[in-house]
């Protein structure tokens, strides 16, 4: 019998989005851990980018380097099917201000899975 997969999300966000992001994850489902919900960890660190011709950033101006405060902000996917990850995933986009969040979505081995 095969197992759904777990993932560990890790968004990138402006420090004056991060609860907003939070919240839209745990109310999508991400965050779950045993009778526990709302899970997440944050770190804070400055962003860096250049918004080339043709973007059009929620911050900054085009052809200028950019550096702004964000989270990391790090959450479970408990087992649940595809569907249900991208939705999730679709969830964090809708209130991410950025035109191209960076939004990374790792296979994750649980420790009672793997024991």
């Amino acid at each position: 019998m095969s197992r759904l997969p777990f993932y560990h999300l890790i968004v990138y966000v402006p420090v004056t989005h991060a609860q907003i992001v939070r919240n839209a994850l745990a109310a999508a489902g991400a965050g779950r851990i045993g009778h526990y919900d709302s899970c997440s960890f944050s770190m804070r660190g400055t962003g860096r980018f250049r918004p080339q011709k043709g973007a059009h950033p929620a911050i900054g101006k085009t052809e200028k380097l950019e550096e702004v405060e964000e989270e990391r902000i790090e959450v479970v996917i408990p087992a649940t099917p595809k569907k249900k990850v991208r939705e999730i995933l679709a969830a964090a986009r809708k209130v991410h201000p950025y035109e191209e969040p960076a939004i990374h979505l790792l296979p994750m081995i649980d420790e009672q899975g793997f024991l």
